[in-house]
């Protein structure tokens, strides 16, 4: 079966905004875009801003799933640009 996904970003920067409207630096690990929906929905992973979430390797990353993007998102966070 042939792969409908493009993944034109895996691999890149881009800006995520989380539900609490805070944009963090992020890298695509799963761009779900396909040539007839894009921009698509992606799967990111960025480093935790909470202070809570250090330990001795450094600061934690955290992942986020299925983010659409900012045109497709009515709501105030949870979204990539």
């Amino acid at each position: 079966m042939e792969d409908v996904y493009t993944h034109e970003r895996d691999g890149k920067h881009v800006t995520f905004v989380d539900p609490t409207g805070k944009a963090h630096d992020a890298i695509v690990t799963a761009d779900w875009s396909t040539k007839t929906f894009d921009p698509g929905a992606l799967n990111v992973v960025f480093v935790s801003s909470e202070p809570d979430k250090r330990d001795p390797y450094g600061q934690q990353i955290e992942r986020a799933t299925s983010v659409p993007h900012k045109s497709n998102q009515s709501a105030f966070g949870y979204f990539w640009e």
